[in-house]
């Protein structure tokens, strides 16, 4: 009797223990799990953890609640401006509703894949070429808010999208660089006129204070000299101007005097060349010879002297 008790007992324990380990499940941090009974939903979603269901009777579907990052094939549009382009995204969404994910749609990633490409498509339609390029922001809110709506219905939330890249005709690249180009040498030019605007008005400055001041001119001369003077592999040729001749002579006490007295000759007389001993000399035996001759009482002439 004992042992047909304890047969009894072994093969219950061995039943249930087949039963556990057919009925028990084992549901992941990240995961949801989703019953349905006889084909029918069951409305509690198993929570991370082990559980257990009917054998035979209940199906669990575990559904990853993970962000899932999904790039979207590159599309070909043409801009609203007749540019051809490619375009391609990426795409990040997560489930927030696991049964309404299971339920609602048959497979909600290829869904939103294509949900994405159709969007993408408008996008592009709708966008110039410059806004594809340089205001991405906005693109990729617009984009956001068209693949959320339907989205939001399958349990989905769409967590953000990226617009990639844009790829170009090599023709329109080169049209891009040219009129980048033309920009900088314009952009370049208008500087450099500027820049000559300034500077042409401190050198008028500049000559008023030299008109006033005509020293100040020299100063600057004397400056320049020195810039030049500094590079020894160069040969220096000083220009003496009229303004310096000027300066000099009103700087002469002696001349300035002369002028103001009148007493300057207006012309230039050749410079007497001075006496030698030898001429000295010669002019005294002369004036000896002359005087044994004709007597004291006559003298020489001294008009050629007075000549030469």
């Amino acid at each position: 009797m004992i042992e047909e008790l304890l047969m009894a007992a072994a093969g219950a324990g061995a039943a249930v223990a087949v039963y556990a380990g057919v009925a028990a499940r084992v549901v992941k941090q990240y995961e949801r799990g989703v019953v349905f009974r006889f084909g029918r939903l069951r409305d509690e979603v198993r929570a991370p953890g082990f559980t257990m269901i009917v054998p035979g009777v209940d199906r669990l579907h575990k559904v990853n609640m993970q962000i899932v990052t999904m790039p979207v094939p590159a599309q070909e549009g043409i801009t609203r401006d007749n540019v051809t382009v490619r375009v391609d995204a990426v795409v990040y969404f997560k489930v927030v509703d696991a049964a309404e994910a299971l339920v609602r749609v048959e497979d909600y990633k290829f869904a939103v894949s294509q949900m994405a490409q159709t969007s993408l498509r408008s996008i592009i339609g709708k966008s110039d070429l410059d806004d594809l390029l340089s205001n991405r922001e906005k693109l990729n809110q617009g984009l956001e808010l068209m693949l959320d709506s339907p989205a939001i219905g399958w349990g989905v939330q769409i967590d953000r999208v990226e617009i990639k890249d844009v790829s170009l005709p090599e023709t329109m690249k080169r049209s891009m660089a040219r009129q980048a180009e033309a920009d900088r040498e314009r952009r370049a030019r208008v500087i450099n006129a500027d820049a000559e605007l300034q500077a042409s008005k401190k050198l008028a400055e500049a000559a008023e204070v030299m008109s006033d001041q005509p020293a100040a001119l020299q100063l600057r001369l004397l400056q320049t000299v020195v810039a030049v003077a500094a590079e020894k592999n160069s040969t220096l040729v000083l220009p003496f101007p009229v303004e310096l001749l000027r300066f000099l002579e009103r700087a002469t006490p002696g001349a300035a005097g002369a002028h103001a007295a009148g007493m300057m000759p207006h012309t230039a007389q050749a410079p007497v060349p001075p006496w030698t001993e030898a001429y000295l000399a010669g002019r005294a035996d002369a004036a000896d010879a002359i005087e044994d001759l004709t007597g004291s009482s006559v003298e020489p002439s001294t008009h050629r002297e007075d000549e030469e």
